[in-house]
């Protein structure tokens, strides 16, 4: 079941040119529409569904600095920054707070791998810290003993996935940006050997720069402009609840993830469990892919499934004047696996009394856009000048979009980045250093 997404009307009429044409509606391209439109740049957005109906809406909610890869803590404390601002930036509602997260652990080696983490990351000045005995109770006083410390982040936020894209979305369309829901953009095109425009299923427009933030999405897209992106889909599952009372701190335990909502229930997950359905580009990525998957066997569960033979069956080549997959599928709503559900449910209930009478309301799933490194792509194509690239945030995109969509901004209008992009290169894979064909 889909969750409910805060709607955003589309503008009536595609224009024929504009300054930059962005792919995708999630987080991360209504964030770079809304700094591309501050900076005074004609921006237009392209979404083939609703704003913020994929991922966007169905992640955790989750704002953290805590526990992010070392090369995207820079980015993640300046989305940290700006989520911070964000409701009076839009003007709107995005359910941003900041009560704290909490890694909670049970033995020794989880404690080991925090702190490793802490060491790693105290250089960037991160407000992260262990808490043992009567600190731990004290930040955690709900939970029952079990737990013999917790790597706390008293900064890190949330914010609410229904609201957020959406709102960021109105935003940018305050800013001079034009928003286009159920228009799929079919591809790019180039003249000389640079980007000169997009071809929409409402007809073309021109432009001097495309941003590509298709979430899932992106890897089928680049692939028919001929370049091989590396990614996977990995599919996460969520329910909430009715309104209960219980810690407003956002937290963690190995089998558990919990954040409090506005509406004062909770959405609550199976941490370290996702679920990836084996396709074809499983085995085309294999190469590229294999030492995650060995390294986290335990966290990815491999299955065959109804997407194994739906992307058998997608269309991976098409031509600008036919219709293309992305029409044909407006907004990917997969079903959530309840037995996964159900032992974060019983595990979560054992370790906090307050979730032992929960009533679940909804539960969900979204798909999640996956680099062999768990770190995003934030780069134009090298040899595809004008052709940028946001995708690949591996369940990291909400937290981190803000900053992501400044990051793109910048490198969009050839400004100063906001942090260091290097992280972010494309040409760290080095299957995208050619033109492919097939």
């Amino acid at each position: 079941m889909s969750p409910p997404v805060e709607p955003v009307a589309s503008d009536p009429t595609v224009p024929e040119r504009t300054d930059v044409v962005i792919i995708g509606g999630g987080i991360i391209g209504v964030s770079t529409a809304l700094f591309l439109a501050e900076k005074g740049i004609a921006v237009v957005l392209c979404e083939k569904g609703r704003i913020g109906g994929e991922q966007s809406s169905r992640n955790w909610g989750w704002c953290r600095t805590m526990g992010r890869d070392e090369g995207e803590i820079p980015l993640a404390m300046e989305s940290l920054r700006l989520w911070r601002d964000m409701n009076r930036r839009t003007s709107r509602e995005t359910g941003f707070r900041q009560p704290g997260i909490m890694y909670l652990c049970q033995t020794e080696a989880e404690i080991a791998a925090q702190a490793s983490w802490l060491g790693q990351a105290r250089q960037y000045q991160v407000d992260a810290r262990l808490l043992r005995g009567p600190a731990l109770e004290a930040a955690m006083p709900d939970a029952t003993n079990g737990f013999i410390a917790g790597l706390h982040t008293p900064t890190d936020g949330r914010a609410e996935p229904a609201l957020a894209a959406p709102a960021i979305a109105e935003a940018a369309r305050d800013h001079g940006a034009q928003i286009f829901t159920n228009t799929a953009v079919r591809g790019i095109e180039q003249t000389a050997g640079r980007l000169s425009g997009v071809v929409t299923e409402r007809g073309r427009i021109a432009c001097q720069s495309v941003v590509l933030a298709g979430g899932v999405w992106s890897r089928l897209f680049a692939g028919n402009a001929g370049l091989d992106l590396p990614q996977l889909k990995v599919l996460g599952s969520v329910f909430r609840t009715k309104p209960l009372g219980g810690p407003e701190i956002t937290a963690a335990g190995s089998v558990f993830a919990f954040r409090k909502r506005l509406d004062g229930g909770y959405s609550i997950a199976r941490r370290n469990a996702n679920t990836a359905e084996i396709t074809p580009d499983h085995f085309r990525l294999l190469s590229d892919f294999l030492p995650r998957l060995i390294n986290n066997r335990n966290e990815i569960r491999l299955r065959v499934g109804t997407r194994s033979w739906e992307e058998l069956r997608t269309a991976r080549r098409w031509s600008l004047d036919q219709p293309t997959p992305f029409e044909a599928v407006r907004i990917l709503d997969p079903k959530p696996k309840q037995g996964i559900l159900t032992e974060a449910r019983t595990v979560l209930s054992k370790a906090f009394p307050a979730f032992a009478g929960m009533q679940v309301v909804e539960s969900w799933a979204g798909l999640m856009d996956v680099t062999p490194d768990a770190v995003p792509v934030i780069d134009q194509v090298s040899h595809m000048p004008g052709f940028f690239i946001a995708t690949g945030f591996s369940g990291h995109g909400f937290g981190i979009g803000p900053g992501a969509g400044r990051l793109m901004a910048d490198l969009v209008a050839g400004d100063r980045p906001v942090v260091d992009p290097t992280p972010f290169r494309l040409n760290r894979f080095t299957r995208t250093h050619t033109r492919h064909s097939a």
